[in-house]
C-alpha cells in the first residue's frame, strides 16, 4: 500500500495508512463468526457452517491485513523510528491488557479455593478430585518453556550481534520446545481424572490452563513467521521489531506458566 510520509516540526516521519478494506472485512468477519457460533450453541441449522465461514474470512483478512505490514515495514522502508516507537506502545498495551485478561481467572480461582462454600464440601479440592501431580507432565511443561525462552531470549541476541546462523538455529529451537509443550499439555488433558464440567475445580483449572495453551498455539504461529522472515533475511540489527514483539509476547506466556504452576498445580492440588 502507498503511504504518505510527514515531518511534523523537525520530529522523524510519521506515516498516514491509505484507505484499506481490511478493518472493515475483519469486523464482519467477527460478526459473522459470532453469530454462527451463537447459532451453533443454541442448535440451529447451519451455525456450524456460519461459524466457520466467519472464522476463515478471520483467517484470510488476518494473513493479507499483515502480509501489508511487514510489505510496508521490510520493503517499503516506512517503520521510522517513531512508528517503530508507536508499535511498541501498543505492544505492551496489548499485553497489559492480556495480563488483565489473566487476572480474571486467577481471581475466581484464589476467589473459589480460599473460601470454600459449603456446596463443595467446605474444601479445596472439592471431595472427589483427584487432582494432578505437579512434578510430572507440569513440572516437565515448566522446564520446556523456560528453556524456549531462554533459547528466544538467546535468538534475540543473536539479531543483534549479527549471527544469523545461530539466530535460525535458536528460534528453531524455539519453535520445536513450544510444539513439543504442546503435545504434553494436550496429553494431560486426554489423561486428566476430571473435566471441566467437575465444579468450580474443573471449570477454574481448564479456563486458566486452557487459555494459557492458546495463547502458546498463537504465540508459536508468531514464532514461525518470524522464523519464516528470519530465513528470508527481513530483520537486522536496527529493525527487528517483528521479532521483538514476539519475544515480549512469548515471556508474557513463560511468566503467566510459572503463576500457573505455582498456584492451580501445586498450591491448589495440596
Amino acid at each position: 500500500m502507498i503511504k504518505q510520509q510527514y515531518q511534523w516540526a523537525g520530529r522523524p516521519s510519521f506515516h498516514l495508512v491509505d484507505p484499506s478494506p481490511w478493518p472493515i472485512f475483519a469486523s464482519l468477519a467477527c460478526l459473522i463468526s459470532t453469530v454462527g457460533g451463537v447459532m451453533y450453541m443454541h442448535a440451529y441449522s447451519g451455525g456450524n457452517l456460519v461459524c466457520s465461514f466467519g472464522m476463515i474470512m478471520l483467517l484470510y483478512s488476518m494473513f493479507i491485513w499483515w502480509r501489508d505490514i511487514v510489505r510496508e515495514s521490510t520493503f517499503e522502508g516506512y517503520h521510522t523510528t517513531a512508528v517503530q516507537s508507536g508499535l511498541r506502545y501498543g505492544m505492551l498495551l496489548f499485553i497489559v491488557s492480556e495480563i488483565m485478561f489473566f487476572f480474571a481467572f486467577f481471581w475466581a480461582f484464589f476467589h473459589s479455593s480460599l473460601a470454600p462454600t459449603v456446596e463443595i464440601g467446605a474444601l479445596w479440592p472439592p471431595k472427589g478430585i483427584e487432582v494432578l501431580d505437579p512434578w510430572k507432565v507440569p513440572f516437565l511443561n515448566t522446564i520446556i518453556l523456560l528453556s524456549s525462552g531462554a533459547a528466544v531470549t538467546w535468538c534475540h541476541h543473536s539479531i543483534l550481534s549479527g549471527n544469523r546462523r545461530s539466530s535460525i538455529l535458536s528460534l528453531f529451537l524455539t519453535v520445536f520446545l513450544a510444539a513439543i509443550f504442546t503435545l504434553f499439555q494436550l496429553y494431560e488433558y486426554l489423561e486428566a481424572p476430571f473435566t471441566i464440567s467437575d465444579g468450580v475445580y474443573g471449570s477454574t483449572f481448564f479456563l486458566s490452563t486452557g487459555f494459557h495453551g492458546f495463547h502458546v498455539f498463537v504465540g508459536t504461529l508468531f514464532l514461525i513467521v518470524c522464523l519464516f522472515r528470519l530465513i528470508n533475511n527481513h530483520f537486522t540489527q536496527e529493525h527487528h521489531f517483528g521479532f521483538e514483539a514476539a519475544a515480549w509476547y512469548w515471556h508474557f506466556v513463560d511468566v503467566v506458566w510459572l503463576f500457573l504452576f505455582v498456584c492451580i498445580y501445586y498450591w491448589g492440588g495440596v
